[in-house]
C-alpha cells in the first residue's frame, strides 16, 4: 500500500497553512511557492478540503484559506479522506471479490492492516506535527515561519484547549 501524491500534497498543504494560521489567510500562491506544490494542483486540493469543512476560504484582498477549526481537531485521516485518497490494503478495494468473486487467502490481514493505518492517521493532528522538532526545523529552513509563529500556534492551540477543558 503507499499513499499517492494527493494524499501526501494534502498533508503537506494543510500543515503548511496550519504553521501560518496566525498570518491571516493563506494564498495558494504561497503555500505553492514555499512546497513546490503547483498552483493547480492545490486548487483541486483546496476544493475537495472546502466540501468536506476542513478549510474555508476568505475573498478579497489579502484573502486566501484558512482552517474550518483548530488545528488540534483536524487529524491526518481527515485530510487524506478529504481528498478521496484510498488508506485501503486490499487488491479487491475491500469488496472481498479478490479471488474468483471471493475473499483471497489474505484479505482479512490485508483489511486489518488497512485499519491500522487510518487508525494511526487518525491519531496525528496537525497541532501534534507541528509540535514535532523536525517539523520546526524544516519549516525554519524553508523561510516559513522561524520559532515566533510555530510557538504562536502552539500557544493559541494550548490555550484552546484550557478553555475547552
Amino acid at each position: 500500500m503507499r499513499l499517492t501524491t494527493k494524499g501526501r500534497y494534502a498533508v503537506t498543504a494543510m500543515l503548511d497553512l496550519a504553521i501560518h494560521a496566525q498570518q491571516g489567510p493563506v494564498s495558494l500562491n504561497d503555500i505553492s511557492g514555499r512546497q513546490g506544490i503547483s498552483l493547480s494542483y492545490l486548487e483541486q486540493l483546496f476544493a475537495k478540503l472546502r466540501r468536506n469543512g476542513l478549510v474555508a476560504s476568505v475573498r478579497g484582498p489579502g484573502g486566501g484559506y484558512r482552517l474550518s477549526r483548530e488545528s488540534a481537531q483536524i487529524n491526518v485521516a481527515d485530510i487524506v479522506d478529504a481528498v478521496n485518497e484510498s488508506m485501503d490494503a486490499t487488491r479487491c478495494n475491500r469488496r472481498g471479490d479478490c479471488q474468483d468473486g471471493q475473499p483471497c487467502l489474505t484479505h482479512h490481514l490485508w483489511l486489518d492492516l488497512s485499519d491500522q493505518i487510518h487508525d494511526f492517521l487518525s491519531g496525528i493532528t496537525l497541532s501534534g506535527l507541528i509540535e514535532r522538532e523536525e517539523i520546526r526545523l524544516i519549516a525554519e529552513r524553508q523561510g516559513q515561519s522561524g520559532s515566533n509563529r510555530i510557538q504562536a500556534v502552539e500557544e493559541t492551540e494550548q490555550e484552546s484547549q484550557a478553555q475547552s477543558a
